[in-house]
């Protein structure tokens, strides 16, 4: 049985490899910091940085879902009515592929990556405070970081499909503020 493709887009090669090249970098950036401010911080703070990465990730995944589930249909009857940010929603729109791409890939996905780096140098340092190896502690953290992850990205595909009109709209919004802001800075 043959399928038809469904869009005649073709595939954009050079979106693929700036987003490759771009990753990279962000995520050395990243692991960098995170790694750095591990070592410097106290447990506290440490554990505060972690939860803001496993945030940040899910946060992010609920964009680029927001952004794939959303139509257009809405944002161009506010665009003909000048509302601000349905512009930028329906730029967004037609980009979808790549926005959802970069939230949910590049940031949600470097996020985890980096969760579990942060959460490593975290059991060294409990092993170094609390002079002793423990596994359970390593499975007990592993644990609780995947399950914020998981079950966060899951309130927030749920939170993205059923709102994602609005969300869409917000970013929009940001964005036109943004473009404003920038204008006047370039004056």
């Amino acid at each position: 049985m043959k399928f038809r493709t469904q869009n005649k887009k073709k595939i954009n090669k050079k979106w693929i490899a700036t987003i490759s090249i771009i990753t990279f970098f962000i995520a050395m950036l990243l692991g960098y910091v995170s790694l750095i401010y591990m070592e410097i911080l106290s447990l506290f703070g440490a554990i505060v940085i972690l939860l803001v990465i496993v945030f940040l990730g899910v946060f992010f995944d609920l964009l680029g879902i927001a952004v794939t589930a959303v139509s257009d249909i809405s944002f161009n009857a506010m665009a003909t009515s000048k509302v601000r940010g349905a512009r930028e929603s329906i730029i967004i729109i037609r980009n979808a592929g790549a926005v959802a791409n970069f939230f949910n890939d590049v940031i949600g996905d470097i996020s985890g990556i980096i969760s579990g780096s942060a959460s490593a140098a975290i059991l060294i340092k409990i092993n170094k405070q609390l002079s002793f190896q423990s596994i359970i502690t390593s499975l007990v953290l592993t644990g609780i970081i995947a399950a914020l992850t998981v079950g966060g990205k899951a309130i927030g595909k749920e939170l993205a499909l059923k709102h994602c009109n609005y969300i869409v709209y917000r970013i929009g919004l940001v964005m036109s503020i943004f473009k404003v802001l920038s204008r006047k800075g370039s004056k």
